[in-house]
């Protein structure tokens, strides 16, 4: 139910460097043919067409090689197409220092052992990594809900995603991904859906969890920009429907900063039910501002995260900010 960002925070960084640098080249012969790869590389980067990137950013390379912000962003795209033993050995050559480097080989060689230590099929739009155990049952019935559920939200966004989408089916805790999570959470989405195989025994439970997780990887590979918790909680709520209709939670109406905020600093309970309640409140809020086409502008503001504001975005598809969605709330308490 939450979201790591790891790669995708250096783009904002990545557009004004490359800015910078047309400046100081408007005066070489060749700027036309270098601005042009620039203008596509952040083009096909949008888009996550990461091969295309990579291709304009080889020539960048060769014009600016010691160009560090260059380097880093050739260590990611190398990372975002799965290829973390090339992008561990580029990193190790370079001959400077960052904390994005540091992410980058540690979730690289995370990625690898999980890799080799998992059986892995590829189906349609995805592929599944699993421990020997699995239940090819389980493993199918999965599947077939998650090709449901991506068609459902490729056919309400009007979007979809041009990478596979990656999905781990796990016993062993060494599989739950990066880092500590609260003991709330069930399923998570850190750039893969990771489900626990004890899910699948629950019909009621697993269908609109993956729908959940799989909203998140759609929104995941809408926008490189970093989404506001309660709007990406709160439209993975929305599609998948388990807490409709739920009362409003006594306690205190959270603040936008704590809605924004990753949910998984708190582990109380009660605390996280009333963010995420306000947070499909919200989204319900929003949607219900438009007439037609909800989920194509809903798109729309993940896509414009990546130049905007949230409150700049919103406003321009649903004529909202943030504060309007969440001030019916504070006055109804």
């Amino acid at each position: 139910m939450k979201k790591v960002l790891g790669f995708i925070v250096l783009g904002v960084l990545f557009i004004a460097s490359l800015h910078i640098t047309r400046f100081f080249l408007q005066q070489k012969k060749d700027a036309e043919t270098f601005n042009s790869h620039v203008d596509e590389f952040n083009a096909c980067s949008e888009l996550r067409h990461w091969k295309c990137a990579e291709k304009n950013l080889d020539f960048l390379l060769k014009e600016l090689p010691n160009d560090t912000n260059l380097q880093m962003h050739y260590a990611g795209i190398l990372f975002e197409q799965g290829r973390y033993e090339e992008c561990i050995s580029y990193i190790e050559s370079r001959n400077f220092h960052s904390a994005d480097f540091d992410f980058l080989i540690e979730k690289s060689k995370f990625l690898i052992r999980e890799r080799d230590e998992l059986g892995i099929q590829n189906f349609g739009h995805f592929r599944l990594e699993l421990e020997d155990y699995a239940d090819p049952i389980e493993v199918q019935e999965a599947l077939s809900v998650l090709e449901i559920a991506y068609d459902s939200l490729a056919n309400l966004f009007q979007f979809y995603p041009e990478n596979t989408i990656l999905v781990v089916m796990y016993q062993s805790k060494d599989f739950q991904g990066v880092g500590d999570h609260p003991d709330w959470v069930g399923a998570v989405y850190d750039g893969k859906i990771r489900i626990p195989a004890n899910l699948m025994h629950y019909r009621a439970i697993y269908r609109p969890i993956l729908f959940h997780e799989l909203t998140h990887a759609f929104v995941h590979q809408m926008t490189r920009a970093k989404v506001p918790q309660w709007l990406n909680e709160g439209i993975a709520q929305v599609i998948d429907g388990s807490r409709s209709g739920l009362p409003q939670p006594t306690g205190p109406v959270p603040s936008l900063q704590a809605l924004t905020e990753s949910f998984t600093k708190y582990s109380d309970r009660t605390t996280v039910e009333r963010l995420y309640w306000y947070s499909q409140k919200m989204v319900e809020t929003l949607l219900s501002n438009a007439q037609d086409d909800r989920f194509v502008k809903l798109r729309n503001v993940f896509v414009d995260l990546q130049k905007s504001s949230v409150d700049d975005a919103l406003t321009r598809h649903f004529c909202k900010k943030q504060g309007d969605l969440l001030y019916n709330f504070v006055e109804r308490k």
